[in-house]
């Protein structure tokens, strides 16, 4: 989780969930709860929501496994990160609408968001910032 060296004040949450589309939701509200009144709570729990669906979707880990849910809150900046078992994507569908990761990008913005791992472990991250 390196940007920059950790200021004065970070916190940081791990959550641990199964990897079943009902547990998108408690990931959300396990996130909401935490992170309380931080400035862009919702944009986290709707990155959140994004990576966790991948997660349960799209991973290996959807066989019986987990994603790991890791948040790191700085005085002015947030870093998110959903792990997963990685494994062979699927393809998803080209509507012309926004999808997953092009709602990250729309709230991250460019740069601030990637995806590390291979097949057998991946890691979606994106940075917030106020």
């Amino acid at each position: 989780m390196t940007r920059t060296a950790a200021a004065a004040g970070t916190r940081r949450y791990t959550g641990i969930f199964p990897a079943e589309p009902g547990q998108v939701r408690h990931a959300r509200a396990a996130l909401a709860g935490w992170l309380g009144g931080w400035p862009l709570a919702d944009e986290a729990v709707l990155v959140c929501s994004e990576f966790a669906t991948n997660s349960v979707v799209h991973s290996a880990s959807r066989d019986g496994g987990a994603f790991t849910l890791r948040v790191e809150v700085r005085p002015d900046l947030l870093r998110i990160e959903v792990e997963d078992a990685g494994g062979p994507w699927r393809a998803g569908s080209r509507d012309g609408r926004p999808h997953g990761f092009d709602v990250v990008d729309a709230i991250a913005g460019p740069g601030n968001w990637g995806i590390d791992g291979d097949g057998r472990g991946r890691v979606a991250w994106a940075w917030l910032g106020r």
